[in-house]
């Protein structure tokens, strides 16, 4: 069968904990990223896209099924993902695609990870909780016979060099593979970012985030290892795209570049993420290849829950209605008519929460006293964030219960209920924010739907 008609290859390169800010082409100033800002500029760039639930087991079975967290019952971290979804895996491979999964998994209750809960793939290469079995320069994942396998090199490098492998053996027949890193996710037993060796102090004091710099955490410590593991994750990239050129691949293969959740430096809560800020719910979201080449820039707001949907169109295979996301795929072709012109984000294990985000506003609300590592969702909530985007857009201001914005609240209240109901099927009550004066400080009537 000639290379053009062959169905188009697909590979999901998957980073954990990264902001959307560093890469250059949504505005870092630092060069990390040359391989990526390449890539969107002749691919697709979202340039507002989101995870739907901050927190890695959660965000990861979104990704595997186009459903949410509430939907699967993955709403924490340690729930093993149902055997009884269907995964984007078994999709892929009943359209005769092979299947591998390399890395990071965190959708089964233990390592190694049984068969059952490996979510339908054919190869394996993976362990759940990477960053308790591996650390920077000692790389341990699990095969297909649960066998543990030590990978040399720098653990980015350990893991794109074990998807190289896998797609040159398997460049004769249609491949999916899902390649999920660790970084640029701290490692976990000393609470450290251990960038490459040559790129240690490289980026210290260099950038950082606003948000990060009036808000403190643990960003001076952190942010140069973090941003150290950024630009070895674009050199793994490019080193990707370089290996399908060689294997005469490029033109028939989409790889989507994206995250599962982003990272506060523990500036919101006690930790990296798990809350409705830009810093944890925005992520990089970048697609080429197939139809998604010269594909521009998207300014419509995108989910993690339209990502399966999304690169099954790609590859030409329908989505099963039971998926909650869909398609972006039109969007390409600017037929916008039907998209949402918002996205909804489900918050555990810090609180029981729900948040909605527009382009204009952001709008969150929490269940007090409810035990978040047990429950999925509340029936009662309070109002806990609001926030102007356009203004305000690191989130410094919280303006819920200023009486200027009361209409604001009460028309994105209504929107997170009906957000609510359409996905968990519950009609919650959401108890408005105690009102307090708003000094100079009003909505015009035009923006309050913005």
């Amino acid at each position: 069968m000639a290379a053009q008609e062959k169905p188009a290859n697909v590979i999901v390169f998957f980073t954990d904990q990264q902001r959307w800010d560093t890469l250059g082409t949504y505005g870092n100033p630092l060069g990390l990223t040359p391989n990526l800002d390449r890539y969107a500029s002749r691919g697709t760039v979202f340039d507002y896209a989101f995870t739907c639930q901050p927190v890695c087991g959660p965000a990861r079975s979104v990704v595997q099924t186009g459903r949410y967290p509430t939907t699967t019952g993955c709403f924490r971290n340690g729930v093993a993902l149902p055997q009884t979804e269907q995964t984007l895996a078994d999709l892929m491979k009943g359209a005769g695609y092979d299947t591998a999964y390399i890395g990071k998994w965190h959708l089964a209750d233990r390592d190694p990870v049984p068969k059952e809960q490996r979510g339908g793939y054919d190869y394996w290469l993976a362990a759940n909780t990477l960053e308790h079995t591996s650390d920077a320069y000692r790389t341990v994942l699990f095969d297909g016979e649960g066998q543990a396998v030590s990978l040399p090199g720098y653990r980015v490098d350990a893991l794109v060099d074990a998807g190289i492998r896998y797609v040159d053996a398997h460049r004769e027949d249609p491949f999916f593979l899902f390649l999920s890193f660790l970084e640029p996710h701290h490692q976990n037993h000393r609470d450290d970012y251990p960038a490459p060796d040559v790129y240690r102090g490289m980026y210290q004091g260099k950038w950082g985030p606003p948000d990060l710099a009036s808000l403190g955490g643990t960003a001076p410590q952190h942010l140069d290892g973090y941003l150290g593991m950024v630009r070895r994750l674009d050199e793994a990239f490019g080193r990707l795209l370089e290996a399908l050129k060689s294997l005469g691949l490029d033109d028939n293969t989409i790889v989507l570049y994206t995250c599962d959740h982003g990272n506060h430096f523990k500036t919101r809560n006690s930790e990296y993420k798990r809350s409705c800020h830009e810093s944890s719910i925005r992520i990089p979201m970048i697609l080429g290849g197939g139809p998604f080449q010269a594909g521009g820039r998207i300014p419509e707001l995108v989910s993690l829950v339209d990502v399966a949907p999304t690169l099954l169109d790609g590859a030409g295979i329908s989505a099963p209605p039971s998926m909650q996301g869909r398609s972006a795929l039109p969007l390409l072709r600017r037929d916008v008519a039907s998209w949402p012109s918002d996205i909804f984000v489900q918050i555990s294990e810090s609180q029981v929460g729900r948040a909605i985000r527009t382009h204009r506003w952001k709008y969150s609300v929490a269940a007090p006293d409810r035990d978040a590592s047990a429950i999925s969702a509340s029936d009662q909530y309070v109002e806990e964030f609001l926030y102007d985007l356009q203004a305000d857009p690191y989130e410094l201001n919280n303006l819920i219960g200023l009486s200027s914005h009361s209409e604001v609240a009460t028309r994105l209240r209504q929107r997170l209920i009906q957000r609510v109901q359409a996905i968990e099927g519950e009609h919650p009550v959401i108890h408005a924010a105690p009102t307090r004066p708003s000094g100079q400080r009003y909505v015009a009537p035009e923006e309050l739907n913005e």
